[in-house]
């Protein structure tokens, strides 16, 4: 249980990386409930745990870790979990194509929240990386953390870090090269010669 005091402490620095760890949460799960029911999840964690947080650490690169994990421990136990079948879903999806399309959109991800982080090319080559290349792209390049930092997080050595940003920034670099080259950002070797 934690005290007065450390609730105290907790209103005053938790909520600043709200915004940050919503991101990294939509980033994570590609889902705007998921990634609402995640942030909740780990604010919740956080709270109860505060007592542990060891004043004068890095509070964020904390969060952040429990972010992380339950993340994980998420995508683990739905693994284990069957998937379940509502028939009445199956009836409705089934009447129409325009019933469709309708069950899809309300079911899906509100794509506008998502459209301000990236752009769909983006988007796209991020969601080709595997859980662990993601994590760890999301969480150096955009929130900014350094290798250690990551390493806690996540709980894997720092050659681990570095291994998988470099080798997920490289596949991305490879699945990006044709939009970096429409948009601008390098030229095409024809226009070199």
């Amino acid at each position: 249980m934690i005290t007065d005091e450390q609730k105290k402490r907790f209103e005053e620095i938790a909520f600043e990386f709200m915004d940050s760890l919503y991101s990294t949460a939509l980033r994570m799960t590609r889902n705007t409930a998921e990634a609402e029911d995640l942030v909740q999840d780990t604010y919740l964690r956080a709270y109860r745990f505060f007592g542990k947080f060891e004043e004068g650490t890095n509070f964020k690169a904390w969060i952040f870790k429990i972010l992380t994990n339950t993340f994980i421990n998420k995508y683990r136990k739905k693994i284990r979990t069957p998937q379940q079948v509502q028939l009445d879903k199956v009836e409705f999806g089934l009447e129409s194509e325009d019933e469709q399309k309708a069950l899809k959109e309300w079911e899906g991800f509100n794509e506008s929240n998502y459209e301000e982080l990236f752009d769909d090319d983006i988007k796209a080559a991020l969601a080709q990386l595997s859980d662990e290349f993601r994590m760890v792209i999301l969480l150096a390049d955009v929130e900014g953390f350094a290798y250690k930092e990551i390493a806690d997080i996540i709980d894997r050595p720092i050659g681990t870090v570095m291994s998988r940003l470099f080798r997920g920034r490289r596949m991305l670099q490879k699945v990006l090269e044709k939009y970096a080259r429409n948009e601008g950002y390098i030229r095409s070797s024809k226009a070199i010669n």
